[in-house]
């Protein structure tokens, strides 16, 4: 199946603010009443009344393959739990934002809830299983996830945007489904009626479910697992590397020599020196003299590392995600470190000023390193392609940066798109490769080369300015490719074959961060778990071979650590 003919930006709709939809499964609807709020915001639940005459939930038959689980997961297998449906793609930020909600829900109710991940995949590059069970590991996901590559289960549960939660209470009837992100109180409050109602009933079952999860088989050892960004320095003759999944960042020197290890190997939210620091999901980086500036990204902050001094400390964020719309509308600069952030996904250094790529809120904003404060710069934070004035323009979930000194390049990875706007605030943003200003610019997506108004990328992560030119990081086509503005092509230069194992490979497996230095371009492999090395001359490439980076200690269970007080 195609996927949904509704451009993805839907999935901020909230089904008139976190409504529950029946309409083909016949059942009563208005079953939530809910104070409004804005997107991606906390609501506050005011009452709860769930419907009294449910259908039998459709059965989970038509996935392709299940992950995270020894095999398919029936509704037979489900009996006397409460169960929640997870309707996801692994491309999608607001998917990405409501896990921490699901794993808290996992944790709360251990022995009544059961959360199923139904991937239903937008990109085509999504419906493979591969990919899937990397997003699996990458994310941590400790429920099964069943492969809906052909909307089979999207189209029996009649859902119509990522993400969306189909609840089912513990006899099997379907209750209704909630899209969105924000909506963990809603979910909490749903889920407790059901557990308090089954055991009304006598029909809950607190019998604990084992799932055969991939990560206790499938981490492997390799020093780097997931990377996602790299920054090389050439004056330092320094490679500073995002080990994302590890939440950590490696230091070696160009060739690969460790000299540093930063933060502990465990996900959390802590300032103070490089071994007690600790990061979640760090991403892109810039380097300011001996400072080394980190988006880390699920801690929705931005870290600087005093290289001199070995020590961390957050320079904006909170350390939690800010979803008010009303933040995307700021129009002066506020401090940094008292303003929320929304995943920001990289950073960029020009002068004294940083751009970020704040992917969670589908726009750029800048910080004023000297007076550490912040602002959005462009982007009127609705997800869409559409060029015009900065803060007319839409991006969708902007995730890599460059510049070549006057202009600002960016992979805006939802709209498979690149996109310029001028540094110095004036003018407007425009787009070399993608469809800005159609409806459907979010599913223009695929992997054609050519004149730029016809050439295709597929969830493009990340680029690099390079003499005059652009070269991409094609993620979901896994290509390197090149844009030529004067000469007005897209060509690839690099990349394509098909993987042949879970640890190695093709020339690239989903590249997501690019960076130049000495005549070779570094670049972040992340479903390969390396850095390859491409020399600019020959266009030869290579593995570059770490010496003295050892992959952290095995957790046997997550666990987050938080902010020293």
């Amino acid at each position: 199946m195609t996927p949904p003919a509704v451009p993805s930006h839907s999935r901020f709709r909230w089904l008139l603010a976190a409504t529950f939809a029946f309409a083909s499964l016949a059942v009563v609807a208005a079953v939530i009443f809910l104070r409004p709020g804005p997107a991606g915001a906390q609501t506050e639940t005011r009452r709860v009344k769930l419907p009294d005459n449910r259908p039998d939930a459709p059965e989970l038959t038509g996935g392709v393959a299940w992950l995270n689980t020894s095999g398919p997961v029936k509704k037979s297998d489900l009996k006397g739990k409460v169960v929640l449906l997870d309707f996801w793609t692994l491309c999608c930020i607001n998917c990405i934002h409501i896990m921490p909600d699901l794993a808290k829900l996992e944790k709360k109710y251990p022995n009544e809830l059961v959360v199923i991940g139904v991937h239903s995949a937008k990109f085509e590059n999504e419906k493979d299983t591969k990919s899937i069970r990397k997003a699996v590991l990458r994310y941590e996901i400790a429920h099964p996830v069943v492969n809906d590559a052909n909307h089979a289960i999207w189209d029996n549960y009649d859902v119509s945007s990522w993400p969306t939660m189909a609840v089912i209470d513990a006899e099997g009837k379907f209750v209704g489904t909630l899209s969105g992100e924000g909506n963990y109180d809603v979910l909490d409050k749903i889920v407790s009626e059901l557990i308090a109602e089954a055991k009304e009933k006598k029909v809950l079952n607190e019998k604990p479910i084992r799932f055969d999860l991939a990560r206790f088989r499938e981490t492997g050892d390799t020093p780097l697992f997931f990377p996602g960004k790299v920054f090389a320095d050439e004056k330092g003759g320094r490679l500073f590397i995002a080990d994302s999944t590890h939440h950590r960042i490696v230091v070696t020197d160009l060739d690969g020599t460790k000299k540093e290890i930063i933060g502990g190997g465990t996900p959390g939210y802590r300032d103070g020196s490089f071994t007690d620091v600790r990061f979640d999901d760090p991403q892109g980086m810039a380097l300011d003299g001996e400072t080394l500036y980190v988006a880390d990204r699920k801690n929705h902050s931005i870290r600087a590392l005093d290289l001199k001094a070995k020590t961390a400390m957050t320079v904006a964020g909170i350390g939690k995600q800010d979803g008010e719309f009303a933040s995307r509308r700021l129009d002066a600069f506020v401090d940094a470190k008292s303003m929320g952030l929304n995943s920001p996904w990289d950073v960029l250094i020009v002068g004294r000023q940083m751009f970020i790529a704040m992917a969670g809120h589908h726009q750029i904003w800048v910080m004023d390193l000297d007076a550490k404060k912040i602002k959005p710069f462009a982007g009127n934070g609705r997800e869409n392609i559409v060029d015009g004035p900065l803060y007319a323009a839409s991006f969708a979930q902007p995730s890599g940066l460059t510049s070549d000194g006057q202009f600002l390049y960016v992979a805006d990875s939802e709209g498979s798109a690149v996109r310029k706007l001028a540094i110095n605030g004036e003018g407007t943003v425009s787009t070399f490769v993608g469809r800005p200003g159609d409806r459907g610019a979010l599913f223009f997506f695929g992997d054609q080369d050519g004149k730029l108004a016809a050439a295709k990328l597929q969830h493009a992560l990340a680029v690099q300015s390079y003499a005059g030119k652009l070269l991409v990081a094609d993620t979901y086509n896994s290509k390197l490719k090149e844009i030529d503005p004067t000469a007005g092509t897209c060509t690839t230069i690099l990349g394509g074959e098909e993987a042949d194992s879970f640890f190695s490979g093709p020339v690239l497996s989903e590249p997501t961060g690019l960076s130049i230095a000495a005549g070779k371009l570094y670049i972040a492999d992340t479903n390969a778990h390396r850095i390859r090395v491409v020399d600019l001359k020959t266009k030869q490439i290579s593995t570059l071979a770490l010496k003295g980076v050892e992959p952290p200690p095995p957790q046997k269970e997550w666990q987050p650590v938080g902010m020293k007080k």
